[in-house]
């Protein structure tokens, strides 16, 4: 049932198809290994020959009357049912999680616009001080990663709508700040606002199919270097509009981005579902369409419950660990580069205002090389390749910009060696996530493996921010040199990761997350001898 094949099965497929509004009841694991024989019946008729093997195991099967609504319960759902339950999940939900993380993104990063603002000098932060703010925030950020696992508990609505309150209030009384100590604690608490939103990956691991995952998670990842260059683009305006208003233009930059996420939190309650069962856009045959789809990668009886045992097994599997430590090593240079870009720039010899807008280019255009290698990497049904590219792109930026440094190229060579850097780390990071969460095989080891991946990962930037000193500007050769190492780190281990996923590809002994008739859905049904988990390279 499948491309060219569709216009030969149309009639048919229609004719079993419920209506839209169908209440039918949840179809079991074996009455869908049943339904699926009869699609293949129904469409080796239409195309005017049954396979002899087909016929055998029809005749074979267990035979029942089967009135017309039986059959119609049994139906699955066409291809073009499909398309439409995941179009209005990328319209309606991965959309707006992109919007709030690029609401999350501009709060957490704003403040290196900030701090060539008049932040420092106001609040009388010498470069230690500036360092621990910045700090502070991983600090909080890396404590409370243990949250990504609320997504199993608490219902998505009520959990989304109070994290995106908390950071957006925390935001905004930035500006009032009066002391460094008071920063310091405004930027604590907004990193355990923060933390909790890590887990977004994970959730929309609900709605969609592993091989649909990077391109959603793409879309969502991709409006970080959106939102760093919005917040460019509109410190460059703000601090225009300071110089005409009593308010310090720093100030007013972190009220203004951050209010619009405690404005946002109230849509939050409305807009976030729990899970397909309840997107209120979609209608009641959409909602049985959403399950059926995902029935082959997740158990349909299971629910949203830690298993203790899979969890232990994840802490103690080696791909936890070296996603986590490619997550770590490419976090160094994700966590600096939006927070010091604008300093860097400034020191090359730039105004603050040019500064400012010189900073939103490099971003922008990651937004889109992001969004296209997640779409790459989804079609190919391939992690490693794109994240060893670019891996070894966000080094040799680096490299370039170290070099520059180091024999005195001009400014403007310097500036170009920040858009590798840049479109290098935002894909390496949009892969990563995904690639951890294809290679779990269910909710618990899912939901353990991206709490891993962010506990390891996060303490990147405890390294990252403090790879720009004062005392090295305005080169910062020494940052650059580590950040390229870093980056050349990841693509050494995603070589690694890829071997020793492949052999055990070959051997067959992954973890059986989901095995046998029961546990493997639709395609248990029809074999019967167990497959084991593929892992994706």
């Amino acid at each position: 049932m499948h491309g060219p094949e569709l216009s030969s099965e149309s009639s048919a497929i229609t004719r079993l198809t419920p209506d839209s509004d169908s209440d039918d009841s949840d179809l079991e694991i074996g009455e869908l290994g049943e339904s699926f024989k009869l699609q293949k019946r129904e469409k080796s008729e239409v195309d005017g020959a049954v396979d002899d093997t087909d016929e055998e195991r029809y005749h074979d099967a267990p035979r029942r009357r089967a009135s017309v609504s039986t059959v119609q319960s049994y139906q699955l759902y066409t291809p073009d049912e499909e398309r439409a339950v995941v179009r209005k999940f990328d319209k309606r939900l991965v959309l707006f999680v992109a919007l709030l993380y690029m609401l999350s993104f501009l709060d957490r990063s704003n403040i290196g616009n900030a701090k060539i603002a008049g932040l420092e000098r106001d609040l009388d932060l010498d470069s230690n001080k500036f360092d621990w703010v910045l700090t502070a925030f991983y600090i909080a950020y890396i404590l409370f990663e243990w949250m990504s696992i609320l997504w199993e508990i608490v219902p998505a609505h009520i959990y989304v709508t109070a994290i995106v309150l908390s950071w957006g209030i925390v935001a905004s009384l930035q500006s009032i700040a009066t002391s460094f100590a008071s920063l310091l604690v405004l930027r604590t608490l907004l990193g355990i606002g923060e933390a909790g939103f890590t887990g977004i990956p994970f959730y929309l691991s609900f709605f969609f199919k592993r091989e649909e995952l990077a391109f959603r998670t793409g879309c969502f990842i991709s409006a970080a270097p959106l939102a760093t260059s919005f917040a460019s683009t509109l410190a460059y305006f703000i601090i225009k509009l300071g110089e005409y208003l009593p308010i310090a233009s720093w100030r007013l930059l972190f009220l203004v981005e951050g209010f619009p996420s405690v404005l946002v939190a109230v849509w939050c309650w409305y807009i976030i579902p729990d899970s397909p069962d309840t997107a209120t856009y979609l209608t009641k045959r959409e909602k049985k369409v959403a399950r059926l789809r995902l029935r082959k990668q997740k158990d349909p009886k299971a629910s949203h419950k830690l298993n203790l045992k899979e969890v232990l097994a994840t802490l103690s599997d080696p791909k936890s660990y070296l996603t986590a430590f490619m997550f770590f090593f490419t976090n160094m240079a994700f966590s600096s580069m939006p927070i010091f870009l604008p300093t860097i720039i400034h020191e090359m010899g730039h105004t603050v205002l040019i500064s400012q807008a010189l900073s939103a280019p490099p971003y922008l255009l990651s937004f889109i090389i992001v969004i296209f290698t997640a779409y790459l990497s989804d079609k190919m049904q391939n992690r490693s390749y794109f994240v060893i590219f670019h891996a070894l792109l966000s080094a040799s930026g680096y490299a370039f910009l170290a070099l520059a440094g180091r024999f005195g190229l001009g400014i403007w060579w310097r500036y170009v060696g920040i858009y590798p850097a840049a479109i290098g780390f935002f894909s390496v990071i949009t892969i990563i996530i995904t690639w951890t969460i294809n290679n779990q095989e269910s909710e618990s080891k899912q939901g353990t493996g991206f709490a891993m991946l962010q506990l390891i990962g996060q303490c990147g930037p405890l390294v990252g921010t403090r790879l720009y000193p004062e005392s090295d500007a305005p080169l910062y050769v020494s940052g650059m040199v580590a950040c390229a190492g870093a980056m050349v780190f990841v693509a050494c281990l995603s070589v690694g990761l890829r071997v020793y996923l492949g052999r055990k590809n070959r051997i067959g002994r992954g973890d059986y997350g989901m095995i046998g008739d029961e546990g493997m859905g639709l395609v248990g049904s029809m074999r019967k001898e167990k497959e084991h988990f593929k892992y994706m390279l």
